[in-house]
């Protein structure tokens, strides 16, 4: 789903996550949460903050962010946009913060003893901002909108390609989805491919949300200026690069937010020291103020908190198109040639973790046996020479990674540092190109780039989030341009597989093939990440993969 900027201390993403900057920058591009990224978070934080006092009915949550690339859900493939679109609007299904699958805009559902056909029931009380009811046929249009070619959706056939009759409709050969009816006013039926275990989970993410005809069609160009929503905040005020407001939505369906609203300051400025001046609720700790916050005689130690890591990993994307990475031995010797943990421990403080693979820990089907590339210069240098551009160096194509960055902004230390070791155990030179973050997604989803560096923030808890989409041929995520029969085999064998522990055997062996055909360098998995939250600040949840959070949060008066 998402992509993230770069260290995702998820989405990303953005995080395609949820999210951007360089690989040492802070997740979601917002300078208000370094260490944690994009990733909005699961489960509460863990925190030594002592707050007391009566609770607040309403109060302004204040943050620091950046501007999002975009506010249509039906476009997002990024974090930093993801976190404030799943405030604004909903889908049939959502994420808790336990993160299960949840029934959102749906009561309830039924599906046919084979798999395939499920029948929602759209709930009697789900209204958007306005009041107007949601009904099916908006369910109905919302989907058409998504896979309507002109509305150019980025990863629409990764999201809702299972729908029967969207490949036809996204290739010009139908003008509807064919498997898509509405029963009556609340209930809408839905036919898949084949059964498959993640589907509700996919209706989760932004692409299957839920919009106003009118809204849309009102104003086509800028109506998600002035969205009429059905999430949990109304988006009331959007300066590009000064503020952005979420107000309560007093009719939620779910339970409206015990805050009256949010703002996401847009304007720049060094979130520790606002935090310190009280201009905003919540910082991120970078490395440079950690030890020092973590000591517990200082003034703002009992505000410290601690949240898990984030469902996400950085990596180097290789296209293997592109000479000289056309050749599994040099994208093999550009992995054996770095040296994670000294980048880590040395560079990044051991707030990262360096990736052995792709999927990171703790996520579904996570193996510790399947591993990529341990650092070794001699094996790299060996495989450069066995290369087809063997070890004459000038025979060698240039390489050019791109990162997401402002013009003129400094490339992250942690990517400097991977470049110098190329040049040091390999004598290869690459270079530095650095795009805005929306420029760069666009780039990314025309496949453009030589090399990228990145981050995935997994959109639900399943491998076929990660693996499916980044790496199946076909993919419109597959940025690499990665083509292997097998994997394609094996995860096509892995979407219908109802055994659990069978499906993710397959996904193990598929993520082992992957590592070792080398499409990318998996650099980071996230950390533990700090925060610095205030006292009267309670139930920021943190959770790994981005789901609506700000409508439990509560103040309190002191």
């Amino acid at each position: 789903m998402s992509w993230k900027p770069l260290l995702l201390t998820f989405g990303m993403l953005f995080l395609v996550a949820a999210c951007s900057g360089s690989s040492g920058g802070d997740g979601n591009g917002s300078t208000s949460e370094a260490p944690e990224g994009v990733a909005p978070t699961s489960a509460p934080l863990s925190s030594n903050a002592t707050g007391t006092g009566e609770t607040l009915e309403g109060g302004r949550f204040v943050r620091l962010y950046v501007d999002p690339p975009t506010l249509d859900p039906h476009l997002t493939t990024d974090a930093t946009s993801a976190q404030i679109i799943v405030e604004v609007f909903g889908g049939l299904m959502t994420i808790d913060s336990d993160l299960n699958v949840v029934p959102d805009l749906a009561e309830g559902w039924d599906v046919t003893d084979n798999g395939r056909v499920y029948t929602f029931r759209i709930r009697p009380d789900a209204t958007f901002h306005d009041g107007k009811p949601v009904t099916a046929e908006d369910v109905r249009w919302s989907l058409e909108r998504a896979t309507n070619p002109l509305t150019e959706a980025p990863n629409v056939d990764q999201y809702l390609g299972d729908i029967v009759g969207v490949d036809a409709k996204l290739s010009g050969d139908a003008l509807e989805i064919s498997g898509v009816r509405v029963i009556d006013e609340r209930t809408i039926e839905i036919t898949i491919d084949q059964a498959k275990s993640y589907f509700l989970a996919k209706l989760t993410y932004p692409t299957a949300f839920v919009l106003d005809r009118e809204n849309v069609e009102g104003n086509p160009k800028n109506w998600f200026r002035q969205p009429n929503g059905t999430g949990p905040f109304r988006l009331t005020e959007y300066k590009v690069g000064e503020t952005l407001v979420l107000s309560r939505n007093e009719n939620y369906h779910l339970g409206p937010p015990i805050l009256a609203e949010v703002e996401f300051i847009l304007s720049g400025g060094t979130s520790m020291l606002m935090y310190e001046n009280d201009e905003i609720d919540i910082a991120g700790v970078g490395l440079a103020d950690l030890d020092r916050l973590l000591d517990p005689t200082h003034s703002l130690n009992a505000e410290l908190t601690r949240a898990q890591p984030a469902f996400s990993v950085q990596y180097i994307g290789l296209n293997v198109n592109e000479a000289p990475l056309d050749d599994p031995k040099v994208r093999q010797a550009l992995n054996l040639s770095i040296d994670k943990q000294e980048i880590a421990s040395i560079v990044l403080g051991d707030q990262v973790v360096p990736a052995t693979g792709i999927l990171p820990p703790g996520f579904p089907a996570f193996n510790a046996s399947v591993r990529g590339y341990e650092f070794d210069p001699v094996r790299a240098k060996q495989l450069l020479k066995e290369s087809k551009y063997g070890d004459d160096l000038d025979s060698i194509p240039p390489i050019t990674i791109t990162t997401p960055g402002s013009f003129g902004a400094n490339v992250s230390l942690d990517m400097e540092v991977v470049l110098q070791m190329w040049e040091k155990n390999l004598g290869i030179k690459a270079e530095f190109q650095q795009t805005e973050f929306a420029t760069f997604l666009k780039d990314l989803n025309k496949r453009r780039f030589q090399m990228f560096d990145i981050g995935w923030i997994a959109d639900y808890p399943d491998p076929e989030n990660f693996l499916d989409i980044l790496f199946y041929s076909d993919s419109s995520n597959n940025h690499t341009n990665y083509n292997n029969p097998v994997v394609d085999a094996l995860l096509e064998k892995a979407r219908i597989e109802t055994d659990e522990t069978l499906r993710y055997s397959i996904y193990n062996e598929v993520e082992q093939i992957i590592l070792d055909d080398a499409p990318w360098i998996p650099l980071w998995y996230s950390g533990e990440r700090y925060l610095l939250v205030k006292p009267y600040v309670h139930d920021y949840f943190q959770t790994p993969l981005i789901i609506p959070r700000l409508r439990h949060i509560y103040l309190t008066d002191k």
